[in-house]
């Protein structure tokens, strides 16, 4: 007769998982995984990526999650190739092709045609994807064969670069906002070239604070969990905002900040310290800021000029 497993506890783990998400896994597969491993009692993943691509999914856990759609709002860097000569009902390379063309564009075309997708640009997401559609996923719809047509959306891409061809690939680097597919990037550029493409290959890069150069695969973190307890891999939890302004705090601010109360900073060292922080005090627009105490993130802040708003207070 077999013993009867023993559920391992949840633990208590406040921080981020910079993952480097492999090729063939969902993100949610992903965060699953990574939950496990760390028998962390709750998480979140900052990005959905499809299971084709690659590369950084900031995995929350804990309090982390509470500032998880900030992360998600922000710019996100990607390299992708394009494969000339082929569409796909999916715009990648595992769908079915659905039209093809023998026609190549050059460099000198290719750059050219860039700058049509810089800026706040109308762009069609593809069918195979998250989006709901009368409450119903775009690719569980599309998988059915069931006929609908989803709506141009605004997206902002920032920059769109060229990096290296083949006679019959592009790979490019494409900074942009929330809700850009890449995928509908390269399905429109081929279009504009005269030809018919999809995606080969696709790896996120960046996401807030997150790079590729500090990502962690499974494997790896498999074995370093394996070695060192689990809190000892896990990155702090101001790392998924690592680029806004860190306001130090004293003890009876944080007290207030945590009971969700506004505090003003308006005493002359009060405004220094605003600004050494990053913070202009006479602004009158909001602007997002961390306020620690003792080392340790207290409440994430809508900083408008010397007074501060607790948006999202953190139990740490």
């Amino acid at each position: 007769m077999n013993a009867p497993q023993v559920k391992r506890p949840k633990l208590n783990i406040n921080g981020w998982i910079n993952l480097d998400k492999p090729a063939g896994l969902t993100s949610n597969d992903a965060l699953i995984r990574v939950r496990r491993l760390l028998s962390a009692a709750k998480a979140g993943h900052g990005g959905t990526l499809d299971p084709l691509a690659t590369g950084v999914l900031p995995i929350a856990l804990g309090e982390a999650t509470k500032i998880l759609h900030y992360v998600t709002d922000t710019m996100k860097t990607y390299d992708f190739t394009i494969t000339w000569g082929a569409q796909t009902d999916t715009d990648d390379s595992e769908g079915k092709v659905i039209a093809t063309s023998e026609i190549r564009p050059t460099n000198d075309q290719i750059t050219a045609a860039l700058p049509r997708f810089i800026g706040e640009v109308q762009q069609l997401p593809p069918k195979y994807s998250a989006l709901k559609v009368n409450g119903e996923r775009a690719y569980d719809l599309a998988r059915e064969g069931v006929e609908f047509e989803l709506q141009p959306r605004t997206v902002y891409i920032e920059s769109l670069t060229l990096l290296t061809t083949t006679p019959d690939t592009a790979s490019l680097s494409c900074h942009c906002g929330k809700g850009t597919y890449v995928r509908s990037i390269a399905r429109d550029l081929a279009g504009i070239l005269g030809t018919k493409g999809h995606i080969s290959a696709l790896r996120r890069t960046r996401v807030a604070g997150f790079d590729e150069k500090s990502a962690i695969s499974l494997d790896k973190l498999t074995e370093l969990v394996a070695s060192s307890p689990a809190t000892s891999v896990v990155l702090p939890l101001g790392a998924g905002l690592d680029d806004i302004p860190a306001l130090q705090t004293n003890q009876m601010e944080a007290a207030r900040l945590r009971q969700g109360q506004a505090i003003e900073l308006v005493s002359r060292a009060d405004v220094d310290r605003l600004s050494k922080a990053g913070l202009d005090p006479r602004k009158t627009d909001d602007t997002l800021a961390m306020a620690t105490f003792d080392g340790k993130p207290v409440a994430l802040l809508s900083a408008t000029g010397p007074v501060l708003h607790p948006v999202r207070v953190f139990n740490l």
